[in-house]
């Protein structure tokens, strides 16, 4: 990719603009004895014999990690240093409640269609959930970001990025009981309700020391893993285009429900945060190609957030949906390439050798960089994303993940700069982006690949816990500290 560096050399991001980096709780927080988390349905799934003998997931173990639980001050020194101002943190919802809260009482309506259209909470109720609440995770999370808070910086905290509490979510039971006769997750309208006293409850604990509140992180990717694509190794791994639905409509409805009780105590913007990829033709000429498309463009970017704005998508209608949204975070990686296959049961298919498709660390079939993981490199669809999603909404938008896998730091400086020309590019044409938080900061658990891919501007050593800064953290730390994009870090293909 060219950068044009007399462009460059004037790409001056506005003086509030946020540079920082995102962190969910499960991937991060876990490290030393004593901070398990063995309450949630991700840990039961990757702990799981079958799962491991399998290929399912990796056998690499969270307990193992990278412990930003117990080493946050100095990791916060770090990211000081590289120049951030924000940080994106996840809360464990199996950390605040490890225990059942359905005997907490709540006021329940419904609108015509059905749809759980309110989740009342009293003061009576919230009483019940503060004398439930785990004291000990509710003082640790307070400790952390105070400490951040601390320094002047900004604070994004996410309730809920992937993990559920096993008393939500049993996937191993439920694969071998029957979904329905098991604790079934985002399946089960309990867990619209109890997402919304947890959301009461985070509130009140944390409301002081939040600026931006996001309900979920990625919905999407839950529901296509999960009960799609089930070869990722997302729990519970049912391949049903039904439960696919059924996961992102309850999704949908969890957080107008949080979005309502999160209102009732603060005043800070509330939004969800979801992956978008930029969908292509795979033959820009043929009619059946371009259709599949902005078919497949709509259901995975457009679905949920079009539900919780105007109230109305193809899978849910309610007016108890409409305008629960402040912002969006948007997570953004690569691209996919599409072909209509009308023997296939969505209808179209992704063309192998572009975008996720590619072989690790090779070059994709349109001789572009991947990553690791065999993402392919394609900067221009942030800009093309954070384009449409301001057309289409006019609300503040912050990207919240973009990173790269890539242990030896060859790709990362280059990659780093595209995305965040990307970023400029898109505010220049008038679309309000509020800031650039990158995955990572360190390294972390990545799910079912374990440890084995390497997204940290920072290396952990996960035997010391040492970190190491990579030279890709040298390059972010000058445009974040000069809130620019200069044109001497300026590489060329």
């Amino acid at each position: 990719m060219y950068i044009d560096v007399l462009w460059v050399k004037f790409l001056k991001f506005p003086k509030d603009f946020l540079m920082g980096f995102s962190e969910s709780g499960f991937q991060f927080e876990m490290g030393y004895p004593g901070d398990e988390d063995p309450n949630t349905d991700w840990w039961l799934w990757v702990h799981s014999p079958d799962n491991i003998a399998a290929g399912i997931v990796s056998g690499h173990l969270p307990e193992h990690g990278p412990a930003y639980l117990r080493l946050y001050k100095y990791d916060h020194d770090l990211g000081e240093k590289l120049g951030a101002n924000v940080l994106r943190l996840g809360i464990e919802w199996s950390r605040i409640f490890p225990r059942p809260t359905r005997d907490i009482p709540a006021t329940i309506e419904r609108d015509d269609s059905g749809v759980i259209s309110m989740v009342e909470l009293n003061e009576t109720a919230l009483k019940k959930l503060v004398e439930k609440a785990n004291k000990n995770a509710v003082e640790k999370y307070l400790a952390v970001f105070k400490d951040w808070v601390s320094r002047g910086k900004k604070l994004i905290v996410n309730l809920n990025h992937f993990t559920l509490p096993s008393w939500l979510h049993e996937p191993l039971e439920v694969r071998s009981k029957g979904v329905f006769n098991a604790p079934s997750g985002w399946l089960s309208e309990e867990i619209i309700v109890e997402f919304t006293k947890y959301a009461y409850a985070a509130a009140y604990f944390f409301g002081e020391y939040v600026d931006y509140w996001s309900t979920l992180n990625e919905p999407n990717v839950v529901a296509i893993m999960g009960y799609l694509q089930v070869k990722s190794g997302f729990p519970p791994g049912i391949p049903s285009m039904n439960y696919t639905m059924l996961a992102l409509r309850n999704q949908i409805i969890a957080h107008a429900r949080a979005y309502d009780a999160l209102k009732q105590s603060t005043g800070k913007p509330i939004g969800v945060i979801l992956n978008y990829m930029w969908f292509e033709p795979y033959r820009v000429e043929n009619e059946d190609d371009v259709a599949a498309c902005n078919e497949i463009s709509y259901m995975y970017n457009l679905l949920f957030t079009e539900a919780v704005k105007s109230g109305s998508s193809i899978i849910i209608s309610s007016n108890s949906l409409k305008n629960k949204l402040d912002w969006i975070g948007v997570n953004y990686y690569t691209r996919m390439v599409v072909t209509r296959e009308k023997t296939s049961k969505t209808n179209w298919i992704p063309v192998p050798g572009y975008g996720y498709l590619c072989t690790p660390g090779g070059v994709s079939k349109a001789g572009r960089p991947c990553s690791e993981f065999g993402w392919e490199t394609y900067p221009e669809g942030l800009e093309k994303i954070l384009l449409m999603l301001h057309e289409k909404y006019k609300l503040p938008l912050i990207v919240t993940e973009n990173g790269v896998a890539d242990a030896h730091d060859a790709l990362r400086p280059r990659y780093l700069i595209q995305h965040i020309e990307a970023v400029g590019k898109a505010i220049q044409k008038g679309v309000d982006v509020r800031g650039y938080l990158h995955w990572a900061l360190i390294d972390n658990y990545e799910w079912a690949m374990g440890y084995n891919m390497k997204f940290g501007l920072l290396k952990v050593d996960y035997e010391s816990k040492k970190r190491y800064i990579r030279p890709s953290a040298l390059v972010y730390r000058e445009i974040a500290l000069n809130n620019e994009l200069p044109d001497e870090l300026v590489f060329y293909n």
